[in-house]
């Protein structure tokens, strides 16, 4: 089978029509593809320090550490939060996170969602996060005390390892904290030793302390089908680029 053309001549299963480039009239936030985002940008965008894959057009980028001195202290205390950059400017942006799977999330005013500030890849200038406890939870793990709380409207990308299933909470659900991505921030949680569950050691076998979460109410919470590394100092899993500390976490 002869391989399709491309403009300079040169002929590659590579070049198909799956791998080019994705146009939109629209700016805003788009797949690529199942591993990597698109933003047209027309204004600003905020994204995971280190994200950036490629970009074209005149876009700045400037670092904001974890997004303000409030949000600062609150991950040095936590461990939690996301190093961001603000993206400024007009043209197309890449981004993408060690090959992970990225979603898009539509959130609307009085959508409030708790995620895992190590899936957070990307979101709109429009959308507020804080820091916050997660309620339930009566011992110390290394899956984390804190999660960051989305609210307002607009756009989140975030990113799972591998395809993710989305559990809708409508009885009692227990999931491993590790696998837990995100969920309904109005959700109750729990955390329960895994001999209470009868499940022995199967659970937080990574955590010397053996338990899982417990989420109670109406939602969802989306679990992917990989642990994250257990939270050691910052809380995050920070990527290294080629282009210096800004770009490059």
């Amino acid at each position: 089978m002869p391989c399709p053309p491309t403009l300079l001549g040169m002929r590659s299963a590579l070049f198909s029509a799956e791998n080019l480039e994705k146009e939109s009239a629209q700016p805003g936030m788009r797949l690529q593809n199942s591993k990597m985002l698109k933003i047209e940008l027309n204004g600003e965008c905020m994204a995971r320090t280190g994200a950036m894959v490629a970009y074209q057009g005149q876009v700045q980028f400037q670092a904001l550490g974890s997004g303000g001195i409030g949000k600062f202290l609150k991950q040095k205390l936590t461990g939690e939060g996301v190093p961001l950059m603000k993206m400024a400017g007009r043209g197309d942006v890449f981004l993408a996170d060690l090959a992970s799977d990225v979603h898009l999330i539509d959130l609307e005013p009085g959508d409030a969602l708790s995620i895992n500030g190590s899936s957070v890849l990307a979101f709109d200038s429009t959308l507020q996060y804080d820091i916050k406890m997660v309620q339930g939870m009566g011992m110390l793990s290394s899956a984390g005390l804190f999660n960051c709380v989305f609210t307002g409207q607009g756009r989140i990308a975030v990113t799972t390892k591998g395809t993710p299933v989305v559990l809708n909470v409508d009885q009692p659900t227990f999931v491993d904290p590790q696998a837990a991505v995100c969920w309904s921030a109005n959700l109750q949680t729990g955390y329960h030793r895994a001999e209470q569950l009868g499940l022995g050691t199967l659970l937080g076998r990574r955590t010397g302390e053996a338990f899982t979460m417990s989420f109670a109410g109406q939602g969802f919470v989306v679990v992917q089908p990989s642990e994250e590394p257990p939270v050691q100092g910052s809380g995050q899993q920070q990527q290294s680029g080629g282009l210096g500390s800004l770009l490059g976490g």
